[in-house]
């Protein structure tokens, strides 16, 4: 079963060696863009649904041009949904004030505001996923580092992004073990899950001690870029002012679509 999901996480990352137009632009300016349409997405207010539906068109246009299964990324925004759910459910229970009507059924501000938070996270988990779904690890991390982010941020992002299978697969052979031990039961018992934990925990800092050493072997040096960051392209410029011009646009004019009355 983990092994599955180790194969899911990594499953973005597969798709990003396409051959498509979107693929082929240069990752300093999708990465730019990504996160200039993140904080556009984020200065909206929490009841500005209708400023924040002609955003949609941004991820699905990439879906279409890159050829990136909807489906798939749907799956990886719904681990994401219930933090987003918790997050605004309060909401429709304290902000209770009627706010406008769809159809003679009244709509409160909380509701409104439980709305926007799905719909805002929908947005930015999206844009992050195809992203990822259109560019290499590696050549993101070599556009931050030419955007001058803290290299400690920017190691930290790579092994956790990397090392994190390494704790599934710790975790996937500790419990064949543990289900071997165990006359196959399903699950691990309450009693033993904190010596789960425990040596799960002791195993991934061995692992990493001996992946790490592995890494220094094959000459991995903190900070220094494993591949020449790529050449900016009319395309490339054309691509990033276009969209960055159409995010401030929708901003500045707050274009709305409204379904209510």
């Amino acid at each position: 079963m983990l092994i599955s999901k180790i194969h899911e996480l990594y499953g973005l990352e597969q798709l990003s060696s396409g051959d498509t137009c979107v693929h082929r632009l240069n990752p300093t300016a999708k990465l730019i863009t990504t996160i200039a349409f993140i904080l556009t997405v984020v200065s909206f207010n929490r009841y500005a649904i209708g400023s924040l539906i002609p955003f949609v068109f941004f991820p699905t246009i990439l879906m279409a041009l890159s050829d990136t299964p909807y489906l798939l990324l749907f799956k990886r925004f719904l681990i994401a949904l219930p933090f987003c759910i918790f997050a605004g459910i309060a909401n429709i229970v304290f902000d209770s004030g009627v706010a406008t009507s769809l159809y003679g059924i009244d709509i409160s501000y909380g509701t409104i505001s439980f709305i926007a938070i799905l719909l805002r996270a929908y947005l930015c988990v999206m844009s992050v996923m195809i992203l990822i779904s259109v560019t290499p690890l590696s050549e993101i991390t070599n556009s931050l580092r030419c955007l001058r982010m803290p290299n400690l941020f920017v190691v930290i992002f790579e092994m956790v992004y990397r090392y994190f299978a390494v704790i599934l697969d710790e975790a996937n052979s500790m419990y064949v073990a543990y289900s071997l031990r165990s006359c196959r039961r399903r699950g691990i018992k309450m009693n033993d899950m904190g010596s789960f934990i425990g040596q799960l925990l002791l195993r991934s800092f061995d692992r990493a001690e001996r992946v790490y050493s592995a890494m220094k072997c094959r000459g991995y040096a903190v900070g220094i870029s494993s591949r020449k960051t790529k050449n900016w392209r009319w395309p490339d410029i054309a691509f990033c002012v276009t969209c960055c011009l159409a995010f401030v646009t929708l901003r500045v004019f707050n274009i709305k679509i409204s379904f209510f009355y």
